[in-house]
């Protein structure tokens, strides 16, 4: 998940990166700590104002890092003052340093905060093995919390510090109402390789100025996770790093809402749900070596959740990703992707398109199958695939992108 060395940024970037507003009760700083890289920020701090809840989902991995445990600590409190997050060293199958540099840091930004150490949280990406120097972090974040500001420029400066193989930062902000209140979101995130989250995503920050409890903003976003991060897979593996936290301030003012069934944050959900969307989508857009962004669509299965695995055993087939790197429909990798899946699944009702084009219908070959019209969808930047399983009513969606010979690069000399 890193690398010193630049790569030219993907040709499936988005052709604007927007401009945050600010976040009430939010301010940013980065700085170059020398964690890894050499004349690049790699390091991010967040202050946060007094009554901000927090809110998290993380790796299910059964070997997380240290600030993953950290995290899920400090969420037992909910209240949070600071955020830091370095990126060149995940401090994951570190041990005890691990442990313990974790720990300073904590103690170190809540120094610089004025708070109690588990009112900070820490996040890291990068080499896993490696033992992290936090040392390194101080003076930098007391530095960070003299100069935090909350401009459009310190929200993008933010997304570039915690980047590693990412070739483009990754932003989103909406605004929405809350009780007639209105109320702003701005959330970024990073991730290229190593992108297989059963949970949430390698790493992904939201806040709001809303004035939300922790167990509602806990519910929203875990909600939120598990139709955006939780439908994105790049290489089929997940991090031991995987995080995502949300921050509300409060400071919008809105009556605080004790359910996150309450109908009075619908169009927060709504817009919440939209902008961790985005940020999925845009994660898969930067896959290591990614030529082609893959939407992979199961209709008719027996149950959602069976039609999820299905999709994603699609999505992370590497002769599915390979045919659509080399714009080849061949559709035969996607029945075999259906059928190690180990869902139901019936063959003579099986029907696949590529794009609007149907290429194979009733366990066949389309009798109409046109190979210029499906190697013309192939040629897209975007590239659909569609599955109908003819069993029922569950359906889902995923998305990933194509895999190239420049995956392999990127990761066969990842750590030199």
């Amino acid at each position: 998940m890193s690398s010193s060395k630049a790569s030219p940024v993907s040709p499936l970037a988005p052709l604007h990166v927007p401009e945050l507003p600010p976040i009430r009760g939010v301010r940013l700083a980065t700085a170059e700590a020398g964690i890894r890289y050499a004349g690049r920020t790699d390091v991010l701090y967040v202050g946060l104002d007094a009554g901000t809840r927090a809110a998290g989902v993380f790796t299910r991995s059964r070997c997380p890092s240290a600030p993953v445990d950290w995290c899920r600590e400090a969420l037992k409190d909910g209240g949070a003052r600071a955020l830091v997050v370095n990126s060149g060293n995940a401090n994951a199958f570190t041990g005890l340093k691990g442990r313990e540099a974790v720990a300073l840091t904590a103690a170190i930004a809540a120094k610089a905060a004025g708070c109690g150490d588990q009112e900070v949280y820490v996040a890291s990406t990068g080499v896993i093995g490696e033992p992290l120097d936090a040392r390194k972090f101080e003076g930098v974040l007391a530095d960070c919390a003299a100069s935090a500001v909350p401009g459009a420029e310190a929200w993008a400066a933010a997304a570039r510090a915690i980047m590693t193989t990412d070739t483009f930062p990754k932003l989103a902000t909406r605004t929405a109402e809350i009780g007639g209140v209105a109320v702003t979101i701005n959330g970024f995130a990073k991730g290229a390789g190593m992108i297989a989250p059963d949970m949430a995503t390698m790493l992904a920050f939201v806040f709001t100025d809303a004035a939300l409890p922790q167990d509602v903003l806990q519910t929203l976003i875990a909600e939120g996770a598990a139709d955006s991060f939780n439908c994105v897979t790049v290489d089929g593996d997940t991090s031991t790093s995987d995080t995502l936290l949300a921050f509300a301030t409060g400071a919008a003012g809105n009556a605080e809402i004790a359910q996150a069934s309450d109908r009075r944050l619908a169009l927060f959900r709504a817009a919440l749900n939209d902008l961790l969307e985005e940020l999925a989508q845009l994660v898969a857009r930067d896959g290591e070596g990614a030529r082609k962004f893959v939407t992979v669509r199961v209709e008719g299965a027996e149950s959602d959740a069976s039609a999820h695995h299905i999709a994603m055993s699609i999505a992370n087939s590497p002769l599915v990703k390979t045919a659509v790197a080399g714009e080849d429909a061949n559709w035969g990798r996607v029945v075999m992707a259906v059928g190690k899946a180990g869902e139901p699944a019936d063959r003579d009702r099986l029907a696949i398109w590529f794009g609007d084009v149907r290429v194979a219908v009733s366990g066949a070959r389309d009798p109409d199958y046109s190979e210029d019209a499906a190697s013309a969808v192939m040629r897209e930047d975007a590239v659909t695939i569609r599955v109908d399983l003819g069993l029922g009513e569950g359906s889902a969606r995923v998305w990933t992108c194509d895999l190239t010979k420049e995956y392999v690069a990127i990761n066969g000399d990842y750590r030199s």
